[in-house]
């Protein structure tokens, strides 16, 4: 594990972290269990979740990992129980849970009819497949807002708990090719803010998390060719990131351990913070 960039205090703390297996996921759950947190570990693939709680315990720290799919209420919610039971009601939930589809992307940047009648592989707006959209949506909006719904009930009326989304750069400025990506994380973030208003008067406070580009298993074959080189996309990215390379998991964590501790960010709420080496402050020119 990688030295935090410095410590607080999340001793008898339970976090939830939906989509915690992951690239950034894992990140957060390590650093979440070094400041001594109880961290659930809620992923679909049980034996990535299971392993990761077993490396955070052989480090010392609390783990479960357990498996539930974050669009089936009735699983979340005895998910919540059994951790109620056995850890304690949730305090930190992170929803990080997310994803896109390949029938909610076009390959073609710029709608080119003659692009697109050239070879039927080509596919723009006009052919995103609406069952390809709904699951970005569902996966997105709804495995954000349905978590939510289950563990933030176990926070109301008790003092330091927070709520943490993870939104995404596409939030800021719609990337090409992915829309129904850009949407749907557009969607988290009004959400986050909706939420924070809701449950301002009830000690809750809701935030999310934007990262800027950072090289996960999800999009891996986009950006990295087989040869070890970036791909065309890659290298635009990093043209626009004024940082000029992509981001590291860990550097995600200062922004997370400050919005998980009260002292450091109790008046912060409804703000979605973008971790992205200025990629969303730079016009390009």
């Amino acid at each position: 594990m990688s030295p935090l960039p410095f410590s607080i205090d999340l001793n008898n703390k339970v976090a939830v972290v939906t989509g915690g297996a992951g690239v950034l996921g894992s990140a957060m759950c390590r650093a979440l269990a070094a400041c001594g947190a109880k961290v659930i570990i809620v992923g679909r693939d049980l034996a990535k979740a299971q392993k990761l709680a077993t490396e955070i315990e052989a480090t010392g720290g609390i783990a479960l990992g357990v498996s539930c799919d974050v669009l089936d209420r009735a699983a979340l919610e005895n998910v919540a129980r059994q951790i109620e039971s056995g850890f304690g009601p949730c305090d930190i939930l992170i929803n990080g849970a997310g994803g896109n589809h390949p029938k909610g992307v076009s390959n073609l940047e710029y709608y080119d009819a003659e692009q697109a009648e050239a070879d039927p592989a080509n596919t723009t707006f006009f052919d995103l497949d609406i069952e390809g959209y709904r699951f970005v949506f569902d996966l997105n909006l709804l495995g954000t807002l349905l978590p939510t719904q289950v563990f933030a009930k176990q926070m109301l009326g008790r003092p330091g708990c927070t709520v943490i989304n993870i939104s995404s750069m596409s939030a800021f400025k719609p990337l090409t090719k992915v829309a129904a990506y850009s949407n749907a994380k557009a969607a988290v973030s009004n959400f986050t803010q909706w939420l924070a208003t809701h449950l301002a008067q009830s000690g809750v406070r809701v935030n999310a998390i934007a990262p800027g580009f950072f090289i996960t298993e999800q999009n891996h074959k986009l950006l990295i060719q087989d040869d070890g080189e970036f791909t065309p996309r890659a290298r635009k990215v990093v043209a626009q990131t004024p940082m000029r390379r992509f981001g590291e998991a860990d550097e995600l964590i200062g922004t997370l351990l400050w919005l998980v501790e009260p002292k450091a960010s109790g008046f912060v709420t409804g703000t979605i913070v973008a971790v992205d080496g200025g990629f969303s402050a730079y016009a390009g020119v």
